[in-house]
């Protein structure tokens, strides 16, 4: 089944909640839906019922979602909506796949948590994206997600939550001085949290101290497997949340760091740098316990 959403009238759908909205209850096989560039400012929701969905961008610098919801913005019910409402783009279902395209939460700096995708599916994959934010830009919160050749940026705890998360050949921008990066709530148990491999991390201008992770939870997991670190990557690395405790939990784990970010000599002692036979069972397959994303 394919689905066009575009800006001109003569082609399709105009919003993408709409186009979502018209699949009907009984339809389980993959729909495509095809978005034509444009700024599409809406707050979108694919629900837990929907069939495999794939949106596909013409590229992400032509194809945006963007709303801007925080924390603090009243919802229909007088009540501030929470960091978990705050979303643009909200993912229930259990297949989903983004391609090509931005999404965006323009809150801006200082408003406090504002989610550009809020993923809470069972499995996700974005190819091709760009994920711009401040606080809190993406929440991965269940389930397998696998990012492939993506742009994240934010501020702090810009990339949080409890899935295992594989970013590979991603790009991390750092906006803000004395950030962080991950702020991971892996359940304990969990094989893999976070996995980074072959990425680059980058901050912007005068930007520094951006901590790798911080543990949202005892038991956080979050692995740098040859990544490329600039100068805003605080030398210890890692950030325990003020909460000691947590250095005997979690897991942070660095490989074959490159760059001025990349100082294994002064990261802070409760953290590994693992040899090469432990980074090679760091792959695609193992991370997603046998799921190949590139099905879907």
């Amino acid at each position: 089944m394919l689905i066009t959403v575009s800006q001109k009238s003569t082609e399709g759908f105009a919003s993408l909640q709409a186009a979502l909205d018209s699949i009907p209850p009984e339809h389980t096989s993959e729909v495509t839906i095809r978005i034509k560039p444009g700024i599409y400012e809406e707050k979108i929701t694919v629900g837990p019922e929907a069939p495999p969905i794939l949106l596909l961008g013409e590229d992400p610098q032509s194809t945006v979602l963007t709303w801007s919801d925080n924390a603090h913005t009243l919802g229909a019910d007088g009540e501030p909506l929470g960091t978990f409402r705050s979303g643009t783009l909200n993912v229930f279902a259990e297949h989903f796949t983004a391609e090509n395209l931005t999404i965006c939460n323009a809150s801006g700096p200082g408003t406090g948590q504002a989610v550009a995708a809020f993923i809470d599916a069972g499995q996700a994959v974005f190819r091709r994206v760009r994920l711009l934010g401040d606080q809190d830009t993406l929440y991965t919160g269940q389930g397998k997600q696998y990012y492939d050749n993506c742009y994240i940026e934010g501020d702090v705890d810009y990339i949080f939550g409890a899935a295992t998360a594989l970013f590979d050949r991603c790009h991390l921008h750092n906006k803000r001085s004395r950030g962080y990066i991950t702020a991971a709530s892996t359940p304990e148990g969990a094989a893999f949290g976070y996995v980074f491999l072959d990425c680059r991390i980058t901050g912007g201008e005068g930007v520094s101290e951006v901590y790798l992770g911080r543990p949202w939870r005892p038991h956080a997991h979050v692995a740098f497997i040859r990544t490329n670190m600039d100068g805003s990557v605080i030398g210890e690395g890692w950030h325990n949340w003020g909460q000691p405790e947590r250095e005997a939990t979690s897991r942070y784990e660095e490989f074959g760091s490159s760059g001025p970010g990349a100082h294994p000599e002064a990261r802070v002692a409760w953290s590994r740098q693992l040899n090469p036979q432990e980074a090679s069972e760091y792959r695609v397959l193992t991370v997603l316990d046998g799921w190949h994303p590139e099905g879907y």
